[in-house]
């Protein structure tokens, strides 16, 4: 009796042998992913910024420099510039330490404070008010927007503090910000951690942050 051929598309062994090579490949795949993210993500040093290197994740120490946002044509995406020496809270000379341990209390406070609840940051959390990855970034907040007039104080960083004291003072939104009994100590870290988040290069996230009501190069 003829013994009746099986086609390869039913062969167990094939679709084992494929199996064994797809997971293969996808783990290597991964370790390489792995391996070249880590660059990407690790935070810069002082001596990166001072020496005008840019880092994905720039140093905390960015607090000390200007940053702002431009289109890149070759990405074909707005990313974060940084620029020359910018008093933050009447300083430009925080140091590493400083700098890291005042990211670190704005980072715990962003946290013990809930703000995902409500806010987005660098894509978690929920659309109930608005996404502060590039809060910093909002010309609502700059000299000739109307937020910074509306809190009497001078400077962006001075004018978002006050803000964060007392949001139910100031309506910046449709969506009034509770009262959070965020302390004066708090509200400068929670600034801090606002503008290194801006700096970060998100490639371009949040999408369209240019054509949004009040943000850079809206028309």
């Amino acid at each position: 009796m003829e013994e009746q051929k099986i086609s390869v598309w039913s062969s167990v062994r094939f679709w084992r042998n494929t199996a064994a090579w797809v997971t293969g490949f996808a783990i290597l795949l991964l370790i390489w992913l792995s391996v070249d993210s880590v660059p990407q993500i690790t935070l810069g040093t002082i001596e990166d910024l001072e020496a005008g290197v840019t880092k994905r994740v720039p140093s905390a120490a960015v607090i000390n420099y200007e940053i702002s946002y431009e289109l890149d044509n070759k990405r074909k995406t707005e990313v974060p510039i940084i620029g020359g020496k910018q008093l933050f809270f009447g300083r430009n000379d925080y140091s590493q330490e400083e700098a890291d341990e005042l990211l670190h209390h704005g980072k715990m406070t962003v946290q013990s404070k809930n703000c995902m609840n409500c806010h987005t940051l660098l894509g978690n959390g929920a659309y109930y008010a608005p996404d502060l990855t590039k809060a910093w970034l909002d010309p609502m907040w700059s000299e000739t927007g109307p937020y910074r007039p509306m809190t009497g104080k001078a400077t962006t960083e001075e004018a978002m503090a006050e803000f964060l004291l007392n949001p139910s003072k100031y309506p910046t939104h449709a969506r009034m910000m509770p009262n959070l009994g965020i302390t004066p100590e708090e509200a400068i870290a929670v600034v801090a951690f606002l503008k290194h988040m801006s700096s970060i290069d998100t490639n371009g996230f949040p999408r369209n942050f240019d054509k949004l009501k009040g943000a850079v190069n809206a028309k």
